[in-house]
């Protein structure tokens, strides 16, 4: 018979929940394993349990974020319209990041650089680039796009469009407009979409 596992799925995601938040609002100076435990009402013991450590649980955090994020984006699909797929992926990394905005702070937010954490977690997060490199060859072998820059070249303009307007939206920096952010948004991206049409 094997051993009583002590410390379960929900601790952990609870230590997770707790890391995020703590990582977001105090930085990585302010993310001890003492002061995690006591913000989620455990103990030191169950944290090194769960994690084995500071290192492995950055890695953790990040990997549970990536996940998230890519699971949103893998929800859009394909289309037999792969520019509509573009705008889509757009309106699906905006609803990640306002559905988890620690999620999104610890990916994006630089307080802890990726050569910090394992290489599964890095190629987890480049692995989330890809359905928009997708879409975007699949623009171009239709004709849907100008042959004017390689895909990899357009999918990261696309993509680094979206992350600017996201980080203004979430440091409550866009300016005042009579539109929703949600309806602004999605009028930006398909703005910057027809950009690149054929």
């Amino acid at each position: 018979m094997g051993r009583k596992r002590i410390h379960d799925d929900r601790l952990r995601e609870r230590l997770l929940d707790a890391a995020g938040q703590r990582l977001v609002e105090h930085g990585i100076s302010g993310l001890s394993l003492r002061n995690l435990a006591a913000d989620a009402g455990t103990s030191t013991a169950a944290v090194y349990s769960l994690f084995g450590g500071k290192p492995a649980l950055l890695s953790a955090l990040h990997e549970r974020a990536f996940q998230r994020f890519g699971d949103h984006l893998a929800a859009i699909g394909i289309s037999d319209d792969p520019t509509e797929d573009a705008v889509r992926l757009g309106l699906a990394y905006r609803a990640s990041a306002i559905a988890d905005p620690n999620g999104y702070q610890i990916m994006f937010g630089g307080e802890v650089r990726l050569d910090q954490v394992s290489r599964t977690v890095r190629d987890a997060g480049a692995k989330t680039f890809l359905p928009l490199l997708d879409a975007v060859r699949r623009c171009l072998v239709a004709g849907h796009f100008r042959n004017e820059a390689p895909a990899e070249v357009i999918a990261t303009a696309l993509w680094a469009n979206v992350h600017g307007l996201v980080s203004l939206e979430l440091a409550d920096f866009l300016p005042p407009h009579a539109a929703s952010p949600a309806d602004f948004f999605e009028t930006a991206v398909r703005a910057t979409v027809r950009g690149w049409a054929a």
